[in-house]
């Protein structure tokens, strides 16, 4: 080890790395589902979550954890988390398919906003002003993002009607994404990373079934190339999203989940053609700082806490 360099900086480095390739990846299964069209969002939701279960398991192959992967002691949890995680999943597709694709990213960038609301309102977690003021001005940049659609209302064009819903869906699915954050983070006290991931791919491939007599469409080879190609990217960018997380701890990984807005105009731009306005970029930037933000101040609380139980614990 070089004398500049610090413990673990070559881990936090391979862990930023791991973060990157699986937003680049994510951002890629985003871009096939856009290609693929149109398509009712329960169907794109089951080729999402089927085929994500194949790299999934061959990883978990490769590491011999394959045996003792579905094995959990709380049932109803996945189940919960698996119809909210699916009802997300299914909205933010809806979204991809009617909005720029630079658009419908940021827009998610809504849900770490909104787990520290949930973590308030459903958990009982003290949140103090610094936090709540990092929430407030994220939201008033995803009302920036937002502006240009929310104006169409009043046009009463069929696409302006299309990129409302666009709208509307990805703050939904912002929305149900926190909630079933909070979901995930009770489970990952008893539950393995494998066992969590495995649960949810199979419970949204079976509940995704469900939506048949809602009306799938046939598909052309293309199509099916795409949403095929779309499930495995997810699979594989949850294994190195996982990854990541193992080298480093999450303030050191988490802000660079936002390098997948830079990924989303530069894709957007090149393959559909989308140009990013002056609301996505303005606002995307407070959005993106606001987490920043967020993320830098659950840091700070973490390391006070942890300095408070180092002086506690020798006098218990």
């Amino acid at each position: 080890m070089k004398a500049h360099e610090a413990p673990g900086s070559r881990g936090a480095l391979t862990a930023i790395a791991l973060k990157v390739l699986s937003v680049a990846i994510f951002v890629c299964m985003s871009s096939l589902i856009k290609a693929a069209g149109t398509l009712p969002a329960g169907q794109i939701v089951f080729f999402r979550s089927f085929f994500a279960i194949f790299p999934i398991l061959l990883f978990l192959g490769f590491k011999r954890e394959l045996g003792t992967a579905f094995a959990t002691k709380r049932p109803m949890g996945h189940v919960a988390r698996g119809v909210i995680g699916v009802c997300s999943m299914a909205l933010t597709f809806f979204a991809l398919t009617r909005l720029p694709l630079p658009d419908a990213i940021t827009l998610n960038y809504a849900q770490p906003l909104l787990v520290v609301v949930f973590s308030s309102v459903f958990l009982g977690e003290t949140i103090r002003i610094y936090r709540w003021s990092a929430v407030v001005v994220g939201l008033v940049g995803v009302v920036i993002i937002a502006w240009p659609e929310l104006t169409l209302l009043s046009s009463g064009s069929a696409m302006a009607e299309e990129e409302v819903m666009g709208v509307i869906a990805a703050l939904a699915s912002a929305c149900t994404s926190a909630v079933a954050a909070i979901l995930v983070r009770n489970l990952v006290h008893s539950e393995r990373t494998a066992t969590i991931v495995l649960w949810f791919s199979l419970m949204a491939s079976v509940l995704s079934l469900l939506s048949i007599p809602f009306g799938w469409e046939a598909l052309s080879p293309q199509q099916y190339g795409a949403l095929i190609a779309a499930g495995f990217c997810g699979g594989l960018g949850q294994i190195l999203m996982t990854s990541a997380y193992r080298h480093a701890e999450v303030s050191v990984v988490a802000p660079f989940e936002y390098t997948s807005m830079i990924l989303a105009i530069v894709v957007g731009y090149f393959a559909f053609g989308d140009v990013p306005t002056p609301y996505m970029l303005v606002g995307g930037l407070i959005v993106v700082g606001a987490g920043i933000f967020i993320i830098w101040r659950e840091r700070q609380l973490g390391l006070s806490r942890g300095a408070a139980r180092r002086v506690v614990s020798p006098q218990g």
